[in-house]
């Protein structure tokens, strides 16, 4: 992924609307991934639309932050 948050976000606003898995490290050895579309992208946040069949939740938004700290880790189709 890029280094800066600016390229982050131009790079996400390239594949609006294409399938991606999220990685997320939730806490000590504890890995989640969730699959979903790259609905939109804000200034500081972008929101990704989970599968509903396999998630409780339908929309969740993370922040640039957190793929330039890989705290999440993008995996797009």
């Amino acid at each position: 992924m890029p280094t800066t948050l600016a390229k982050i976000k131009s790079k996400l606003d390239n594949c609006i609307g294409a399938g991606l898995t999220v990685t997320s490290h939730v806490g000590r050895k504890k890995v989640t991934k969730r699959h979903g579309i790259l609905r939109e992208t804000f200034p500081a946040v972008f929101i990704v639309e989970l599968s509903h069949e396999k998630n409780a939740v339908e929309r969740v938004s993370y922040s640039y932050t957190d793929v330039l700290t890989n705290n999440i880790i993008l995996d797009f189709d």
